[in-house]
């Protein structure tokens, strides 16, 4: 059994949202086709994303100073509790699928800091004589993401998410994109999406 974390960077649910309405129908077709895997959906806009603010940096400093976590105040403790808890269902999950919208060349500010609670050093990635070393090479990642234009993977926000990815050691990274419905082809819109939820059905059944 695999255990699987489903990332969702999208506000809206599918009947607004191409990135939802693709992302529903692999979790559908991937629960249909592993029934035993244990899947976990996170909605990065129905719930508290830690941010690397003063009081959490405050706190790791504390903390690797020798300040025992009771004496850290509310603020500090509940901060460096929701990061580890973030950074624990990444570590692990087998396979992690995450859903964007390309918003200004650049994934939703939500989703970056879900990448700040992912990339800890100790974790999932350490620093050698060598240089940095990433800690979780096994997983499996499919990445899903839409946009008005067509980028063919030569976008910032892609870069950004290969970037991330590849210095934590992951290299079995898939891509699906829902591209130039809206400023390209728009008159193709519902073909493009209904091509786009095809391949994610495709690609669930061999994920």
């Amino acid at each position: 059994m695999s255990q699987v974390l489903v990332v969702k960077a999208h506000p809206f649910e599918a009947d607004q949202s191409s990135t939802a309405y693709v992302l529903d129908a692999f979790v559908k077709a991937y629960q249909q086709q592993n029934p035993n895997d244990d899947v976990t959906i996170v909605n990065l806009y129905h719930t508290e994303i830690p941010e690397v603010n003063g009081a959490l940096l405050n706190a790791w400093s504390a903390l690797k100073s020798g300040v025992d976590f009771s004496e850290l105040d509310a603020e500090q403790q509940q901060a460096v509790q929701l990061f580890d808890q973030f950074t624990a269902n990444f570590v692990n999950a087998d396979k992690v699928i995450i859903a964007n919208p390309l918003w200004n060349l650049n994934i939703p500010s939500r989703l970056k800091q879900w990448f700040d609670t992912i990339t800890v050093a100790g974790k999932t990635f350490r620093y050698t004589a060598n240089g940095p070393e990433g800690l979780v090479p096994e997983k499996k990642i499919l990445h899903i993401q839409s946009s008005g234009s067509i980028f063919k993977g030569q976008d910032p926000a892609t870069a950004y998410i290969n970037s991330i990815l590849g210095f934590l050691g992951i290299q079995n990274v898939e891509h699906l994109y829902i591209e130039g419905k809206d400023s390209v082809d728009p008159e193709s819109a519902q073909q493009i999406i209904q091509n786009a939820q095809e391949m994610a059905v495709d690609i669930a059944q061999r994920f």
